[in-house]
């Protein structure tokens, strides 16, 4: 529109024309699922929907909706005069289509906040463990000059483009079993203050212990990383208490089980249902609806097929309304893919990090910052031009 010179105002009321939008509803009764229809087509838009619906042999049906976004503000407000849950429904979808098209977001941190949208942020990872299933634990081998290495990383982290830092004291490989609070303190707190100290980029804790997260927020973090999503409710009270930004990340179990029972009703479904579920929860106890972040978790309770699904569809989680974190980085499902051992990860990562840029992640965590930069400033450079 603007190559040919449509007028500004014009093409502001022809957008919502243009963009076109299928939409899945579950489990809606079939008088409302009638309705629904009726009004779709009275718009020129569709609803698709079980033919048993139609014949009245079944009581609820799945729809499908398909129209444009400008047929969707008309039937919100259709709507919203109308019985049988349809009022409800169309609270619903206003709110879930706003979600899906927006971009950016602000994170508010104790220090400043993280803008989100204009380009994928890189989280670059630090593993203060020796058992990292990425073979980069600095604890590897309990050195002396432990502090320094930490030190030296996230120095190399930085300068090759890393927009913040996670830090780990807790290995989350299948099959790891948990630390005691006592050790995964001293293999964490004292490199947050040490790097908090020498650095402005935004510092992240990765645990699931909220006494660890308190420590670490003590020592200059601002961001909890919690991969079993903050079931722990004393993890929302410290969030709460100390205004920290959150990331809520879905698994199936824990680390010492997640990959020995997988099983999903429909994989890109449930792992939304958790997530609101746990978006709900944190909320409710006291964690600002702007300090939230999520993450589908990628290889935590699920197949290689799983893995590749989320990437596919990351989109799907825009619905949430929160900014989108993705963690491919070495991840086993991409050696599966290429049939390749763990030292040759890295360009599988870059594909997946790129995928997942196009799709909407907001932020991704990568142990290989430098090349992940590059792939992305190519990401960047095409959405531009």
């Amino acid at each position: 529109m603007h190559e040919i010179g449509v007028d500004p105002y014009g093409a502001k009321i022809m957008l919502p024309k243009a963009a076109t939008f299928l939409i899945r509803i579950n489990a809606v009764n079939n008088i409302a699922a009638n309705i629904l229809k009726q009004e779709m087509l009275s718009l020129g838009a569709e609803a698709a929907v079980t033919r048993g619906a139609l014949t009245g042999k079944t009581k609820k049906t799945d729809i499908l909706l398909i129209g444009q976004l400008a047929q969707y503000s008309a039937l919100v407000n259709k709507l919203k005069i109308q019985p049988f849950g349809l009022q409800k429904l169309a609270a619903d979808l206003d709110g879930n289509i706003k979600n899906f098209i927006k971009d950016d977001f602000s994170v508010s941190l104790r220090k400043g906040s993280l803008n989100l949208g204009k380009k994928t942020q890189i989280m670059g990872v630090i593993n203060l463990t020796p058992d990292s299933f990425s073979g980069d634990g600095l604890y590897r081998n309990f050195s002396n000059n432990y502090p320094d290495l930490a030190l030296k990383k996230a120095q190399s982290l930085i300068a090759d483009g890393a927009d913040l830092i996670d830090l780990g004291g807790q290995s989350s490989r299948p099959g790891a079993k948990d630390l005691s609070i006592k050790e995964e303190l001293s293999r964490t707190t004292p490199i947050v203050k040490l790097l908090a100290k020498k650095f402005k980029v935004p510092i992240s804790i990765d645990t699931t212990k909220p006494e660890v997260a308190q420590a670490a927020l003590d020592a200059g973090a601002q961001i909890i990383n919690d991969i079993s999503g903050l079931r722990d409710k004393r993890m929302i009270k410290v969030a709460a208490r100390y205004k920290s930004a959150v990331i809520i990340m879905h698994m199936l179990g824990r680390p010492v089980n997640m990959q020995k029972i997988i099983r999903y009703d429909s994989l890109i479904d449930d792992i939304a249902m958790y997530l609101k579920k746990a978006i709900d929860t944190a909320q409710s106890g006291g964690v600002a609806a702007e300090k939230i972040i999520i993450d589908p978790g990628i290889g935590f309770g699920k197949t290689p097929a799983h893995n590749l699904e989320i990437i596919k569809h990351l989109e799907a989680f825009k619905i949430l309304g929160k900014p989108i974190m993705i963690g491919p980085s070495r991840k086993s499902f991409i050696a599966k893919v290429l049939g390749s051992d763990s030292q040759s990860r890295t360009y599988g990562t870059l594909a997946a990090c790129v995928m997942a840029a196009q799709r909407g992640a907001n932020i991704v965590r990568v142990h290989d910052v430098a090349e992940v930069s590059q792939s992305l400033k190519i990401v960047e450079a095409v959405r531009k031009c």
